[in-house]
């Protein structure tokens, strides 16, 4: 009996010893792979701020909060008097060819292209989708002849530009990408650019091409331009076809790369985008927070740049800004550029 038990007790101290030699050999491996540097995404990247510098202020549409968003006057005035660091926005294409920017695939939200009606009718309205004017059915002068700040509202509920005549000369026609470039090349050469091509398929791909070939004509912002997708096939045309503009990860490929941070097997991500664009958390059933400073310091050893949408908040843009992050991208620049004086002073 005397025997059985020491056996018994030297099996049960071999496989303690076997399983600490496992857990040993887990902790040196998560060890080392978090060690060893990382591959970079790529070489340089101007969407990264130098350690200990505030982050980029990134107008989502233009600043829509605080004038027409995606007009021309939104854009001109979010780099001229509030003096934004990125102009963010979505393209899509006319039917003739264009890339205009627009939030949406449709126009009715943000021009009275249905003529003289209230916002409420229009939403109304567009819940049959069929009544919908969408751009990939309407050409470039088609689309100019309406007033894109028709529904803005300023601060006291007036919409100032209602009753606008000349709305060229006032900017709230509807914008194209080459007319933004050619906007701010000269006197803004430094100005960067977060763009999303919104249409799929062959209309994506042209999107694609359009774009690259209006960029060489506008060298310097060729160097200057994240572009973000959530169509597969329009990220694999600018991997394929593009591979000198820099891209933003698309949905799937930034939550793989957030859950390979997470677990600590960043080494085995095999990404190459530029820019991490995410919110401060998901919501899958259950929230997941994204607002996490080993986040943005994982990222930052691949020479990725973490980009927050969108934020309208003066106490996340506090958080952000607290984290090291690189960019912020709000519909307020107004406000985010109070927080960041804050900072400076």
């Amino acid at each position: 009996m005397e025997l059985f038990k020491k056996k018994a007790d030297g099996k049960s101290y071999l496989a303690l010893k076997i399983i600490a030699i496992i857990l040993a050999v887990i902790v040196v491996f998560f060890a080392v792979i978090n060690i060893i540097p990382p591959k970079k995404n790529i070489e340089e990247n101007p969407f990264i701020v130098g350690k200990g510098e505030l982050p980029m202020i990134a107008a989502h549409r233009g600043g829509g909060n605080n004038n027409p968003e995606n007009t021309l006057l939104a854009f001109e005035k979010a780099v001229t008097e509030i003096g934004v660091d990125i102009i963010e926005s979505d393209l899509y294409l006319t039917k003739d060819g264009y890339l205009v920017y627009n939030h949406d695939s449709y126009i009715d939200e943000t021009c009275n292209v249905n003529g003289d009606i209230s916002f409420e009718e229009v939403e109304a309205l567009i819940e049959d989708e069929s009544k919908r004017h969408y751009i990939k059915d309407m050409t470039l002068e088609e689309l100019q002849q309406y007033n894109f700040g028709y529904y803005f509202e300023n601060d006291k509920g007036e919409r100032i530009y209602k009753d606008v005549e000349d709305i060229e000369e006032a900017g709230l026609r509807i914008a194209t990408a080459e007319m933004l470039f050619e906007m701010f090349y000269e006197s803004h050469p430094e100005l960067k650019f977060i763009v999303e091509i919104k249409d799929g398929g062959e209309r994506g791909i042209e999107a694609c091409r359009i774009l690259n070939d209006t960029l060489n004509e506008y060298p310097q912002y060729k160097k200057q331009i994240v572009i973000g997708t959530f169509n597969d096939e329009i990220e694999e045309e600018l991997k394929k076809n593009y591979p000198d503009l820099l891209r933003g990860a698309p949905t799937g490929t930034a939550a793989k790369f957030v859950l390979t941070q997470y677990l600590g097997v960043n080494l085995f991500d095999n990404s190459d985008f530029a820019c991490l664009q995410i919110p401060v958390s998901y919501d899958l059933g259950i929230t997941i927070k994204l607002d996490a400073m080993t986040l943005v310091k994982r990222a930052h050893r691949r020479n990725i740049a973490v980009q927050y949408w969108t934020i309208n908040d003066a106490d996340e843009m506090r958080q952000l800004i607290e984290m090291g992050v690189d960019c912020i991208m709000t519909d307020d620049p107004v406000l985010l550029k109070e927080v960041l004086n804050e900072y400076k002073k």
